[in-house]
């Protein structure tokens, strides 16, 4: 059963129903403004999980004039995690149920992953999630939390494009809770680290996870917030750069940056390992954050004081946009 999105403020209904309205509207507005951009639609996939477990919706783009690859999905899933996969995910959640056996779970989200076709143009990333485990006999639900974030990974540095896309998100959170965006923010630069190359995936955002210190119906309105900031944080960077001129070595450039984003994704990133350990999981949706096209280089280097260079520095030292 879809819930309308006139839910998304109704509190007294459960607040695993309010994200998962919350989440089904934004992948519409998110896509249509995405779209506004570009001369190719995103195409629904609609999948299930199994066993009366839930499913998702991929909406993604692909060889757009703008978007080379875009993905904007949902997924509403439920089930039983057993005792192993919750000490496992205990690891990284302090609230997770301690007693002993299998527990009832249930998770929903929007993941969203923008490739453009423009070296000059930014990729994107934003995930807002939520997560809940009940006692299997009684249904009570034991323990909650929300997690995301979303982040800009330019292949050039515009420093102006950064700091529109960190100041909208701070506007997002500074209105709940003033102490969060910083707290965020230095998150994010830690989370999206590239450890084996010495420098961070892009040049950040916000990331959250294991949050539950505050009320739901509070943190839901704080994630709300944010899902808003995404569009006037991302779609004038697009539009300004997306028709600007390119050279081979430009295009190359990209291709390498895009390398280090599957290194990234695939060595390091929580949420991939989670997803392709979880029994069941569709494998298609998990790798939606990879793109078209990546190229690997033997011992590549920028030329020093090259503009591919600035950016390297920039991402083996972040700093403060905002």
């Amino acid at each position: 059963m879809t819930i309308p999105a006139s839910s998304i403020h109704d509190s007294s209904l459960p607040v695993k129903d309010r994200m998962e309205a919350l989440i089904r509207l934004k992948q519409q507005e998110i896509t249509q403004g995405l779209e506004s951009l570009d001369t190719v639609k995103f195409k629904v996939d609609k999948w299930s999980r199994g066993d009366n477990g839930g499913g998702g919706e991929s909406m993604v783009l692909v060889d757009g004039e703008t978007f080379e690859k875009g993905g904007v999905n949902i997924s509403v899933v439920h089930g039983t995690l057993p005792p192993e996969a919750v000490v496992r995910m205990r690891v990284d959640h302090k609230s997770l149920a301690t007693n002993e056996g299998s527990v009832k779970f249930f998770a929903c989200g929007l993941s969203m992953v923008i490739h453009p076709n423009n070296p000059h143009a930014p990729t994107t990333h934003a995930n807002y999630r939520y997560f809940e485990t009940s006692d299997p006999t009684t249904g009570k639900v034991n323990s909650w939390w929300f997690g995301g974030g979303a982040d800009l990974t330019p292949s050039y540095l515009y420093p102006e494009d950064a700091q529109l896309f960190h100041q909208q998100h701070k506007d997002a959170v500074d209105k709940y809770d003033t102490s969060l965006y910083p707290k965020w923010k230095k998150w994010c630069d830690e989370y999206f680290y590239i450890t084996h190359r010495g420098e961070t995936r892009g040049v950040g955002g916000i990331f959250f996870d294991d949050f539950d210190d505050k009320p739901a119906d509070e943190i839901l309105h704080i994630v709300e917030s944010c899902f808003d900031a995404f569009l006037p944080a991302y779609l004038p960077t697009i539009a300004r750069r997306k028709d600007t001129p390119f050279t081979e070595a430009q295009k190359q450039w990209q291709q390498i940056r895009r390398g280090r984003y599957v290194e990234f994704n695939l060595v390091l990133d929580r949420g991939t390992k989670f997803g392709l350990q979880t029994p069941g999981s569709r494998v298609e949706s998990i790798l939606m954050s990879l793109p078209r096209t990546a190229s690997w280089l033997y011992d590549h280097h920028p030329e020093q004081g090259s503009e591919e260079a600035k950016l390297v520095e920039v991402l083996k030292n972040p700093i403060d946009w905002v």
